[in-house]
């Protein structure tokens, strides 16, 4: 039986209700989805429902994802005093984004009105960039001396459980350099024995950690290979300095999806979403590439004025310039997206670009002998029940048309998959060679590819 997703609530009316009902609802109401209305408000009434929440049911609401891109307005809406507090009670990675935020002296104000404690978990996560491992890792873990026992450790665990991100997994360390050793999960201290050391269950396998400089994707790699809750942030010494839970790379994973998608389409990303983005923000972020995209597309009118002349002689093979110039540009972005996921993932490095060439320079020719004959057959079969007629040599231009989609099509499968090896070679994202930008190359390059297979084809009949 086929799954649906349960609509959420409708919680336009939160405005007016008063803080009795507000209390209710937050007990009744998923944390997301109270979130996610509150974002939809102006800056003002949000901190003014946000405030009327018991405050566990504020602090919850404050660190969902959905109120991520309003937290910065609505948080200057609030008390000073209440701000600090809120902001204390938050996690330390998601008050590390909000302060990344914030205006400096607004981030100046906040930080001086913290505990020191605090502010020394802030101050550690802003200086790593916000897109690597120590810029979303949580210091909130449960890491333990490893000559204690399961039964030890099990009694810790009810004693500050509730003041840490995750409980699932323990770091266990040395006892005199607090090195980690090893990483245990809960449903192993669970099963053992309470009186043995928790070294003896740690086994013998090195626990696998992350550097604080690593990037956000390399955390997400090694999460998904191996299944882990958590990856333990280590310093160069071996010590931990946080965790980054499975919840931080998801969040970071769709973030970064986001991005890499939003280049895909010729623009730059986005920091916020598409409805809070202000008017000059989006023509700023968008007119760049595309005022790269219009001068790379004066290069296309420079190719036609250079074959004018054929144009005149033929003005049937204008017909079919959209055709084999959109079959390039389309065989390019098909190129360029498998090339910057498979790099994205690591399935490839820039040392393999010729093991690409190998592959796409007979898939190329293959799509396009492909779109070659459906071409062919099209303008044999339009003449043939007089659909159109294409003149006196229309077997010759069915067959140029035919050869022209080859060698763009092939063309097309190089220039995509080689254009991402270039960008990143270059030290850019590969997702900069977005799909508009290969067919804006593949334009110029085709018109050039068709007519001359044209002039070739035809010489002494049409042309």
């Amino acid at each position: 039986m086929p799954t649906t997703l349960v609509p959420p609530p409708d919680l336009s009316h939160l405005t007016t209700l008063p803080p009795a009902e507000l209390s209710r609802l937050a007990a009744t109401t998923q944390t997301a989805d109270l979130a996610d209305a509150i974002a939809r408000l102006r800056p003002a009434e949000a901190a003014r429902v946000l405030t009327a929440l018991p405050f566990d049911a504020m602090v919850r609401t404050f660190d969902e994802p959905e109120l991520w891109p309003a937290r910065a307005d609505v948080v200057t809406h609030i008390e000073p005093t209440l701000a600090a507090t809120l902001i204390t009670a938050m996690s330390g990675d998601e008050g590390a984004d909000l302060f990344r935020e914030l205006p400096a002296r607004e981030r100046d104000r906040y930080l001086a009105a913290l505990p020191e404690q605090k502010r020394a978990t802030l101050r550690l996560l802003l200086q790593y960039p916000e897109d690597s491992a120590g810029g979303i890792m949580t210091p909130a873990f449960v890491s333990v001396p490893s000559n204690w026992s399961p039964e030890q450790v099990l009694a810790y665990i009810r004693q500050v459980g509730h003041e840490k991100e995750t409980i699932y997994d323990v770091y266990v360390l040395d006892p005199e350099d607090h090195q980690l050793v090893a990483v245990l999960g809960l449903n192993r201290l669970l099963l053992a024995d309470p009186h043995c050391s928790v070294l003896d269950i740690a086994g013998p396998r090195p626990p696998l950690t992350v550097s604080p400089h690593a990037t956000r994707l390399d955390v997400a790699r090694l999460v998904s290979k191996y299944n882990l809750l958590a990856a333990p942030v280590v310093d160069e010494g071996g010590h931990v300095l946080g965790i980054v839970t499975v919840d931080d790379v998801i969040d970071a994973l769709v973030s970064e999806q986001t991005r890499q998608v939003q280049r895909l389409g010729g623009s730059e990303a986005f920091d916020e979403p598409y409805m809070q983005i202000t008017f000059w923000e989006m023509i700023r972020k968008r007119a760049g590439w595309l005022s790269a995209l219009f001068i790379g597309e004066m290069l296309t009118a420079t190719a036609m004025g250079h074959f004018e002349a054929e144009i005149a002689k033929a003005v049937v093979l204008s017909l079919f310039i959209p055709l084999v110039i959109s079959s390039g540009g389309n065989s390019g972005s098909q190129a360029t997206s498998l090339i910057i996921r498979a790099l994205a993932l690591r399935q490839v490095r820039l040392i393999d670009w010729w093991r690409i060439v190998m592959r796409e320079l007979p898939t190329g020719i293959a799509l396009g002998t492909i779109l070659g004959i459906l071409g062919v057959a099209r303008i044999l079969i339009w003449q043939h029940l007089g659909w159109y007629n294409y003149g006196p040599h229309a077997t010759l231009v069915a067959f140029a048309v035919g050869a022209a989609l080859i060698g763009v099509v092939t063309f097309g499968s190089l220039a995509g998959s080689m254009l991402p090896f270039v960008i990143k070679r270059l030290g850019f994202d590969p997702a900069s060679a977005s799909a508009p930008f290969v067919a804006t190359l593949v334009d110029v390059t085709g018109l050039v590819i068709y007519f001359t297979v044209a002039l070739v084809i035809l010489r002494g009949t049409l042309l």
